[in-house]
């Protein structure tokens, strides 16, 4: 795996690498932090990390520069009005420079074909921090999340509700290489890429994995290990937000929707969450919910990806 644009760059063995070390290194921290001790160590030491920021950004910068600071590394984040990615110089020529200076380039950006253009130019590995098409570290901490509360992933099913967005085809992907059941369930007019769709029933094929894409919510939720949701209207999408509420309401995540789920299922959101719209609150702020711990896995997961991507694991 040369870089990480999307979840179909990692095999079914590396992804099962990626979460059994994300599994170890979150192990020895908490024993770490437990005891008073540093976590840092030094997978990275002597690397620096370049962290690019075309959006906002709460949990993807916290949790890259404590990651690459914990691995022993040094990170280089940088916004969006001090690089101008793709106008005071080409996307090209951006990767090129920081490949002079990085070891990895991580790119939270809206063009998926932002990231194509870097990699294509920098000769060390970049990763997909979120675009438009894509949310692949949010699926590896999905993931990590999930297997924490059930085990082996294979058979198991995790329900999405909402937009076929980004998160979506993320999570589509990822379960299918994982062996993961994946539902989604969408309102008319919101379905998930029709390429990624079929994309994960490929790889879903090969490792007996089921994709369903439905506009029945109660049908996606129905016997799922977990249900999961994300904001109704994202970035660049808040001029449609009232639209979308009015159709989007019959897909919040509400204690009834949980009671059709399987027992013990959990509830999953990539965060920032809107209680209310896309959940209720009792159902984000109840025992059900670990959308915390989910949140907190970003930083292992990506301290795993890195090592993996850097070959210091």
């Amino acid at each position: 795996m040369d870089d990480f644009l999307t979840v179909a760059d990692a095999d079914g063995p590396t992804l099962d690498r990626i979460l059994q070390l994300a599994t170890a290194l979150k192990r020895e921290r908490d024993a770490q932090v437990g005891a008073g001790a540093s976590p840092v160590r030094d997978f990275l030491h002597g690397r620096t990390v370049a962290l690019l920021f075309e959006k906002p950004s709460l949990r993807t910068r916290a949790s890259f520069e404590v990651a690459v600071h914990e691995l022993g590394g040094n990170s280089l984040p940088m916004w969006d009005f001090e690089i101008g990615l793709g106008k005071r110089e080409s996307v090209a020529d951006t990767g090129r420079v920081l490949a002079r200076y990085a070891h990895a380039i991580v790119l939270r950006t809206f063009a998926q074909s932002n990231l194509e253009e870097l990699a294509e130019a920098a000769d060390v590995p970049v990763v997909n921090a979120l675009s438009d098409h894509e949310h692949p570290c949010q699926a590896l901490a999905d993931l990590l999340t999930l297997k924490q509360h059930v085990g082996d992933l294979a058979g198991r099913t995790l329900t999405y509700l909402g937009d076929g967005n980004n998160v979506a085809h993320s999570l589509l992907l990822a379960g299918a290489i994982a062996g993961l059941n994946v539902r989604v369930g969408h309102p008319e007019g919101y379905a998930p890429d029709s390429e990624v769709v079929a994309r994960a029933r490929e790889l879903a094929a090969d490792t007996g994995a089921e994709v369903v894409v439905t506009t029945d919510p109660e049908l996606a939720a129905k016997g799922a290990d977990a249900l999961y949701t994300d904001v109704w209207a994202s970035m660049g999408q808040e001029a449609e937000a009232e639209e979308r509420r009015a159709l989007f309401a019959d897909f919040q995540v509400t204690p009834d929707l949980m009671g059709v789920a399987a027992d013990q299922a959990i509830f999953l959101h990539c965060l920032p969450a809107h209680r209310g719209e896309e959940v209720h609150e009792e159902v984000i702020d109840g025992p059900a919910s670990r959308v915390f711990d989910q949140a907190e896995n970003r930083l292992h997961a990506q301290k795993a990806l890195l090592a993996v991507l850097l070959g210091a694991d």
